[in-house]
């Protein structure tokens, strides 16, 4: 095999790699937990937490939106405490759907990014919310923001790559995701996917999926 050869077939590996990672509709973490599946061990050892509240935390999990999250906090962090916890742990907002106060929530928001958040839903993809983020701000900026938000998937349609970035959703759950297709309602939903994971567990996942 020469080396031109080679280094042609590193090339289209390459573009392949970048065509997978592109759709991704769950954000990709640079090292933020997400709150629902953080292991109670790790939560504690978190900024202003301590085994005790992280015990409680996991105890009243799911959380089904981030303002829920920090109505629970704020009752036993102050406002600075939460403010440094959110950039290790945090839960996805859903960028269609999350209001101004949970959007404010997000590390480091501010009114400007707020409007933009709000100016281009619906968010068909992440794809789509990166473009759009990044005519204000650099990639790094926005990879940062990413870690942050999701766009629900269709569970008609969505790739396995797709699914598979959804926070706790491993090879078992893409398998029964994708054999009840089509999915009617979410009602079907819920009662498929509860013939495997508990109610809790149903409406965690809910939460990022759609039917379009």
């Amino acid at each position: 095999m020469s080396t031109l050869f080679r280094r042609v077939c590193a090339a289209l590996a390459a573009v392949v790699f970048v065509a997978v990672a592109l759709p991704a509709q769950s954000g990709k973490s640079l090292g933020v937990q997400d709150i629902n599946v953080a292991a109670e061990k790790d939560i504690a050892a978190m900024p202003g937490m301590n085994a005790a509240l992280a015990k409680e935390l996991v105890g009243k999990r799911p959380f089904l939106s981030m303002t829920d999250v920090d109505a629970f906090l704020a009752t036993k962090l102050s406002k600075e405490q939460r403010t440094a916890l959110y950039p290790k742990l945090f839960l996805q907002i859903n960028l269609n759907t999350a209001s101004r106060d949970e959007i404010m929530l997000v590390p480091q928001m501010g009114p400007r990014f707020l409007r933009e958040f709000l100016e281009y839903r619906p968010y068909k993809s992440m794809a789509q919310w990166r473009r759009e983020m990044g005519k204000y701000v650099k990639e790094d900026e926005v990879a940062r923001m990413e870690q942050y938000v999701f766009v629900p998937v269709d569970l008609n349609t969505a790739a396995d790559a797709d699914i598979l970035t959804l926070p706790g959703v491993g090879a078992r759950m893409l398998r029964e995701f994708k054999e009840y297709r089509p999915w009617k309602t979410m009602e079907q939903f819920r009662r498929e996917i509860g013939k495997y994971v508990d109610a809790k567990e149903v409406a965690r996942l809910e939460r990022y999926v759609e039917i379009r």
